[in-house]
């Protein structure tokens, strides 16, 4: 009887067995697929969308970093006059301390000479002999100017130090394709160009400017 009631039981619990392990099966899918997510192809919630792209940042970017540098750059000769009577209140006034120096907006009217790769120096009435204006032109646009001038894209907000500078570099490039499209570089020199811009203030005698505003007038 005891090895006959053993045999039972047994197949008793072979038999639960072979319906309890589909069923938990199916319960442990059915949970899965609660948690799963269907994302299409190329949707803005596709991983290879979410993953940093530098031009959609600049293209994003670049108009709200024109429309401050605008709103905030003084004329080039009250600029400087500025930095030479108080140094640290004109960055406080006009200016946003970044890495090496702080940033400066300004805004100016003169003359173009000559150019070496894509830069102009720049002759600017109201502004000393000794002071050396330079101007980027592209096509390529160098340094983080732009990134920096409005002191709300931190490092903090991006991954790592290589997706930090591909920002500076997107927003230049949007610039450029905004600003400085179509520009005959070869006919610019002895042309009156009014700008606004921004530049690194390591020099307060020496500044390369990066435009958000370029115009020939003359």
């Amino acid at each position: 009887m005891t090895t006959g009631s053993s045999m039972k039981a047994v197949k008793q619990t072979r038999s639960k067995a072979k319906w309890i392990l589909p069923l938990c099966a199916a319960v442990v899918i059915g949970a899965m697929a609660l948690d799963t997510k269907v994302v299409r192809i190329g949707s803005q919630e596709d991983l290879r969308q979410q993953a940093f792209n530098p031009d959609r940042f600049g293209t994003e970017t670049f108009p709200r970093v024109r429309d401050y540098v605008v709103g905030k750059a003084p004329e080039a000769p009250a600029l400087y006059e500025a930095l030479v009577a108080d140094k640290d209140a004109a960055i406080a006034e006009f200016g946003t301390k970044a890495g090496i120096g702080a940033v400066m907006p300004v805004t100016f009217t003169g003359v173009l000479g000559e150019a070496k790769g894509g830069i102009f120096n720049v002759s600017i009435d109201g502004l000393p002999d000794n002071v050396r204006v330079r101007l980027q032109s592209g096509p390529a646009i160098n340094g983080t100017d732009l990134r920096d001038v409005t002191g709300d894209i931190a490092f903090g907000a991006f991954k790592n130090q290589i997706e930090y500078q591909d920002a500076g570099s997107g927003i230049n490039r949007a610039m450029s394709a905004e600003v400085l499209a179509g520009l005959d570089r070869d006919a610019l020199t002895g042309k009156t160009v009014t700008v606004t811009g921004a530049f690194t203030l390591i020099n307060p005698r020496n500044w390369l400017v990066t435009p958000v505003a370029f115009e020939v007038t003359q």
